[in-house]
């Protein structure tokens, strides 16, 4: 859940909302393929419950390199640079999503300039916590090498602390926004 704060406490109540409006829940049983390394996304996946597997495929076989779940994006890499994704991402549990198209998320940023520097940022903070994660489990990056001022691994940005409360409410709202939805 607390990757969600990063994306959710830079975004708006209206942006929260069309991404409710726009996006479309899926459910997708354990073992369902929602990536496939190497081949282009037209969507990008926001966790609302559930459990994903992240996996690299070699001649060797392939290989779990890290699991997303409840408030996680998947896809975003791809998004970003445009290039086909270098890892395929399958429901490890049965998961729902938020399925969010590549498409009018570009058309989105391109005419809402507020909107695409909160959400810009909220990716940037979102990958800047992934890569600290990643490096860390890598055995880099131990807490005992930082300065005594900086902040240690794993604890929150006290920024991003002051809006815990508000993303975590944005997150219900989504969830809220697209059960409501259904049921009309």
């Amino acid at each position: 859940m607390r990757k969600v704060l990063f994306i959710f406490s830079n975004l708006s109540d209206g942006d929260i909302e069309w991404l409710a409006s726009v996006g479309e829940s899926r459910r997708f049983t354990k073992g369902s393929v929602l990536i496939q390394q190497g081949r282009p996304i037209t969507e990008i996946y926001i966790v609302l419950d559930g459990q994903l597997s992240v996996s690299l495929s070699s001649p060797q076989g392939s290989r779990t390199i890290s699991t997303a779940r409840e408030g996680e994006v998947v896809g975003e890499l791809s998004f970003l640079d445009s290039r086909p994704p270098s890892a395929s991402v399958v429901a490890a549990l049965d998961t729902t999503v938020l399925a969010v198209s590549c498409d009018k998320l570009r058309s989105k940023l391109r005419r809402d300039t507020a909107f695409a520097a909160k959400f810009y940022r909220a990716l940037g903070v979102f990958l800047a916590d992934r890569l600290r994660n990643t490096t860390q489990s890598l055995g880099f990056g131990h807490s005992s090498l930082l300065r005594p001022d900086e902040e240690a691994a794993g604890e929150m940005d006290p920024e991003l602390l002051d809006s815990l409360s508000i993303a975590a409410k944005r997150f219900e709202t989504l969830i809220d926004l697209l059960k409501n939805r259904r049921v009309s």
